[in-house]
């Protein structure tokens, strides 16, 4: 069978509902292909405000996302850096996310991912799940549809103008866009992790803030998902991998054991038994970007195209901000209102970009745990950034993040910065947070901020340039660009 469509999909997850949905609000017509049945289980369960209070307005769910029970964030909790007290990150702390636009929530994936999902499918994006993609069409230079096998085994093809790969980390397709995979040896971690029945909590108003703290293997996040489930994780150095590979769960009680701000939480609760939370699951090397976002016809976004440290809870934006910019390029091509290279590569610039703020922020942030106990940590200082890491990240963003300095010059002066603001939180009030006064910070969240004022306002209230020189405005509906 051939059927034409406009776009297809290839999963389900928030960026592919994302960019499926974006597409379809336009009218045009769209094929979502998901390889499992959703409700399904995924790791990445903490939010930033801009998903909450912005892309899932655009995409018309901020109110069911809200019904749907989940634990209210105010921001983040760290015992990080020189201060051996715990400190807060605050989304409220900020004169440019006001009550109540300054929160997220910690959610369960399978719940959060199927609310995107069946959303989708009310706009009117046709939804197959159970679908596998086996291979990419292509004719004449160009990307022109899938081939995919459907769950009672019958083999499929499906024509359209453009095809979006959002089908994650492992990814079967990603090759057909030019250029490889590009790992971050700065960042090559591995996470283990799981989940308990319950633990204690911080104290309020910040019950519901993800709490990551570092210790001398590495640091471990604690993510309190509701009452009686806790999301706990340990990102250690790739050395490790054989002893998990031997016995994951012993590994991920030792690491902690070992840090005692999350250990001292978890006395005498038992670790889950309900499924799927009841295994301990490792991730590994899942820093990395590709060279190239897209090709003729086809667009990668999400962990497809590329993903970062999660320390800042960055996934999900990441993934479903890329998601959006796809989206609006592909509508501006499919109207006719921008050429499509001209399009497409404001869609990669503008995520090139995105990626390039928060990898910047994350190495600065890295930089501000000194310990010389520690083998971790002292390969995670500005000065352990290889030649060939900063030389890659330099063609990634390709001059679109401000300053003229070299890149190794940057990421010494962002963690010199970001150390500066942390140090003035024992002395602040509560009135504004002086992370924000921090260059990389302010420049990490900036996006964000502007796409929840895009979501409440129809565009940013102030900050009216586009994030890259010379870039493309927005079109009145939000949904595309236009000349």
């Amino acid at each position: 069978m051939t059927q034409p469509y406009d776009v297809v999909v290839v999963g389900g997850g928030p960026a592919g509902s994302t960019a499926a949905t974006v597409v379809a609000m336009r009218g045009h017509r769209v094929l979502l292909l998901e390889k499992e049945t959703f409700p399904r289980y995924q790791i990445g369960e903490s939010l930033l405000p801009s998903t909450v209070h912005g892309l899932c307005r655009i995409l018309g769910v901020a109110d069911e996302v809200a019904r749907a029970g989940f634990t209210l964030k105010r921001g983040g909790t760290f015992r990080w850096g020189r201060n051996p007290e715990p400190w807060q990150f605050a989304f409220a702390m900020s004169p440019r996310l006001p009550e109540p636009t300054s929160t997220a929530f910690q959610v369960e994936r399978a719940k959060f991912d199927e609310i995107l999902l069946r959303n989708a499918a009310r706009v009117g994006v046709e939804v197959r799940e159970g679908c596998q993609v086996r291979g990419i069409l292509e004719a004449d230079g160009r990307i022109n549809g899938v081939e995919y096998e459907a769950a009672d085994g019958s083999r499929h093809t499906a024509r359209a103008r453009y095809v979006v790969d959002a089908s994650g980390s492992t990814s079967r397709i990603h090759g057909r866009v030019g250029g490889s995979r590009v790992y971050s040896d700065f960042f090559r971690n591995l996470a283990v992790f799981g989940y308990f029945a319950g633990g204690a909590r911080l104290p309020e108003p910040n019950a519901g803030n993800i709490f990551c703290a570092a210790f001398d293997a590495g640091w471990l996040w604690y993510i309190p998902l509701r009452d009686n489930l806790t999301s706990v994780g340990a990102v250690i150095a790739p050395e490790h991998r054989a002893a998990v590979r031997g016995d994951p769960r012993a590994v991920w009680r030792s690491m902690i054991e070992a840090c005692p701000e999350v250990a001292s939480k978890l006395v005498g609760v038992p670790a889950a038994t309900e499924a799927p939370y009841d295994q301990v699951r490792v991730r590994k090397d899942y820093s990395y970007w590709k060279q190239s976002f897209h090709v003729p016809g086809m667009l990668l976004v999400g962990d497809a195209a590329c993903f970062v440290d999660p320390v800042l809870s960055s996934g999900v934006h990441l993934a479903t901000y890329g998601a959006l910019l796809a989206a609006r390029s592909i509508n501006a091509c499919l109207a006719g209102a921008v050429p499509e290279e001209r399009s497409l590569a404001e869609f990669e610039a503008r995520y090139r970009r995105e990626y390039g703020v928060f990898y910047e922020f994350l190495i600065s942030f890295y930089d501000m745990q000194r310990d010389a106990r520690s083998y971790f940590w002292q390969a995670k200082q500005v000065t352990a950034v290889d030649a060939t890491e900063t030389a890659a990240f330099a063609e990634l963003v390709g001059g679109l993040l401000p300053g003229e300095e070299g890149v190794g010059v940057r990421f010494a002066d962002a963690a010199a910065d970001l150390d500066r603001a942390v140090g003035l939180l024992a002395t602040a009030d509560d009135r504004r947070n002086p992370l924000y006064t921090s260059r990389t910070v302010d420049e990490t969240f900036r996006q964000g901020r502007n796409l929840q004022e895009e979501a409440l306002y129809g565009a940013p209230l102030d900050d009216t340039d586009p994030p890259v020189p010379g870039g493309l405005p927005l079109a009145k509906d939000g949904l595309g660009w236009r000349s």
